[in-house]
């Protein structure tokens, strides 16, 4: 079978989507790139019923290169962000309000420091019907020097080099939106400068740390 662990992987996340409410019912779709194969969710099916074998495996034009159940519809959009940047997962969601933003807004401004790590204010692209070849042009387009996206009247896309950091990502754009929601009920919210998401996505760079190995 082949990319058995990023197909157990996705398995992981995608029950982890379903925890965290990025997502309803079978909405959403995550990919893992290895090489010139991806593997990704497959379409319509429960996430609870998921297994490794379950996973879909494509190459990089959405060709299915093993036997099974159909890819995710959204195929065109994970290869095309593939295609695109140096990605090596993808994580396209539904959350409640990501997607309220993307109804209202054209960008989800730099309410908190944090959206440093999607690149700085995310765009929404404009809309196109899913899994369209035009989703996956505007998604592409609104992601440029960005590691995320908003998808109008649609829902959220994120990626990193690991399936681990695009799934943050989609995280934190989620709680960032949710912050915008709930500053706006309250009041006009205060916006950071540019120069100051510049200078926290720097710091970014170098946080963390490595629990040491018992």
């Amino acid at each position: 079978m082949l990319l058995y662990d990023e197909r157990a992987e996705l398995v992981e996340f995608c029950l982890r989507m379903q925890d965290d409410e990025l997502t309803v019912g079978t909405s959403g779709n995550l990919s893992v790139r290895l090489g010139d194969h991806i593997a990704i969710t497959p379409s319509g099916v429960a996430y609870d019923d998921l297994t490794p074998e379950a996973i879909c495996v494509i190459d990089l034009d959405g060709n299915k290169v093993e036997d099974g159940l159909d890819p995710s519809s959204e195929v065109p959009m994970h290869t095309s962000v593939y295609r695109a940047t140096d990605a090596g997962a993808v994580v396209h969601t539904h959350p409640l309000y990501c997607t309220a933003l993307s109804v209202t807004m054209d960008e989800v401004p730099p309410v908190h420091y944090m959206i440093a790590l999607l690149g700085g204010p995310v765009r929404v692209a404009p809309y196109a019907t899913f899994g369209s070849p035009e989703l996956a042009e505007n998604s592409i387009e609104a992601m440029r020097d960005r590691f995320g996206a908003l998808l109008r009247n649609h829902g959220a896309t994120t990626y990193g080099d690991t399936l681990a950091k695009a799934y943050t990502r989609s995280l934190y754009l989620e709680w960032v939106c949710r912050l915008y929601h709930q500053a706006k009920l309250i009041g006009e919210p205060t916006l950071l400068p540019p120069d100051e998401i510049t200078k926290v996505a720097q710091a970014l760079n170098s946080y963390g740390q490595t629990v040491p190995a018992r």
